[in-house]
């Protein structure tokens, strides 16, 4: 009896050692899948640099024009537009009148798409937000820096026409915003370049612009060296995002997508855990232990 219940345990190790790879990517699929639907939430603490981004946005007064840049492309939606559509929300919540623009071919697409899913939030139901009045879209510009630098002078010859080829001079919010000078604070949503670092180096260090940034996981550690000093705050990643919407009190996508990361990272753990455990005991029998 004892011999065939070893010869039974023996068998289970072994099968948990050699299992095939491909029910490991069910399992995490399902992980990343199913917890997105159950509305889990999931609590996290706000990281500095996202604490001090969300501070600054508060400081910004009601009613303030805010160059909101989105300059990223589909590939980096699901770090970025989770934060382009936070900060939407707040700039909604805080009656801003936002401009916003992309340095990325798509980036102005992804601002209007972001704008499109903060107006239709619950919380907003009554607004009606008025284009060109209350909001506009100046869409793309190529040039990359010197894109920046132009706007520093004069934003109505850097952008003639906005998104829908209106003349910028006959759009009522543009109407006395002449260069970067007028805007009284940024957000940059940059995926890489061109984007927060030239925004930092032309629009903040020579025009004086009061910036913050979310960007891309992979950039946090090159954006870090200018919290605090030419950036006001920065979200970093999905989890920078999932933060920001904690902080901004606008619970969203990202902090699903944290919760279904942080299932999958346990299911990774898990199957790590038994196939050390598994090795070892067979090896020991291997042995004759």
């Amino acid at each position: 009896m004892t011999a065939t219940n070893d010869t039974a345990t023996r068998t289970v190790w072994e099968r948990l050692l050699t299992i095939d790879r491909r029910i490991v990517f069910v399992f995490v699929g399902i992980a990343l899948v199913v917890p997105f639907f159950l509305g889990v939430s999931q609590k996290m603490p706000v990281s500095r640099e996202v604490r001090m981004m969300a501070d600054a946005m508060e400081r910004v007064p009601d009613g303030a024009l805010v160059l909101i840049s989105t300059d990223y492309d589909p590939p980096t939606t699901p770090e970025l537009q989770p934060m382009s559509v936070v900060c939407m929300k707040y700039a909604l919540k805080r009656k801003w009148r936002v401009v916003i623009c992309g340095l990325y071919p798509m980036g102005a697409v992804q601002g209007n798409i972001a704008w499109d899913i903060a107006v239709r939030d619950e919380q907003f139901r009554d607004r009606r937000p008025v284009y060109g009045t209350d909001y506009v879209n100046l869409g793309f510009q190529s040039g990359n820096e010197a894109v920046i630098q132009k706007m520093g002078s004069d934003i109505h010859s850097t952008f003639t026409r906005d998104y829908r080829g209106t003349p910028i001079g006959e759009i009522p919010i543009m109407r006395g915003v002449t260069n970067l000078g007028n805007l009284d604070f940024m957000v940059n949503v940059s995926s890489g370049y061109p984007g927060t670092r030239e925004w930092v180096q032309f629009g903040v260090d020579r025009f004086g612009l009061k910036m913050v940034a979310g960007n891309t996981a992979v950039q946090t550690t090159e954006m870090t060296p200018y919290v605090g000093k030419q950036l006001l705050g920065m979200a970093g990643g999905m989890r920078g995002a999932a933060e920001l919407e904690q902080a901004l009190g606008f619970p969203g996508k990202a902090g699903k997508y944290m919760v279904c990361q942080s299932v999958a990272h346990v299911i990774v753990i898990a199957f790590i855990v038994i196939g050390n455990i598994a090795y070892f005991a067979t090896g020991r029998r291997r042995r004759g232990d």
